[in-house]
């Protein structure tokens, strides 16, 4: 059995490495059950308490925990991305347009309201996953049925 303090560093190791949040049975299966669910939460707690006035802050999501930088930095990191948003031809803002006022949408009913075939090009244009974690296009938002397309 870890001491208070290892464990606390097993937490915040494991919590800074994964890049999705991690449930508290995702964290207690990291000490094989060993410790209870009250004792993860207060260690979650002081480890929290630990990262306050950091730039980083622990933080309890519907999807479990994780490490966030804090918003009142994202402005300055921001200027470290070189990104520039994506550029969409007209086809594929008209079937966006499409999908977001008809959904669920077939590619079918898309060519029958567009009038022409819909084109590989388009369908891959809007599977693409966002450029950056950090951004949400309208076409990751607007398009959460475009597997349907390809039927």
């Amino acid at each position: 059995m870890l001491n208070p303090n290892e464990a606390k560093t097993v937490l915040e190791t494991a919590l800074l490495a994964t890049q999705e949040p991690l449930t508290l049975v995702d964290l207690r299966r990291l000490f094989e059950d060993d410790i209870g669910a009250d004792t993860l939460r207060r260690l979650l707690d002081e480890l929290r308490t630990d990262w306050q006035g950091r730039g980083v802050e622990l933080i309890n999501l519907a999807s479990g925990w994780r490490f966030q930088t804090r918003p009142e930095y994202q402005q300055y990191l921001e200027r470290l991305t070189h990104d520039k948003p994506p550029r969409y031809s007209r086809a594929v803002m008209e079937t966006l347009a499409i999908i977001a006022y008809r959904q669920p949408v077939t590619r079918g009913d898309i060519e029958d309201i567009r009038g022409v075939t819909v084109s590989t090009n388009v369908i891959k244009s809007l599977e693409a996953p966002p450029p950056r974690p950090s951004s949400t296009t309208w076409a990751c938002v607007l398009c959460r049925n475009c597997h349907r397309l390809n039927k």
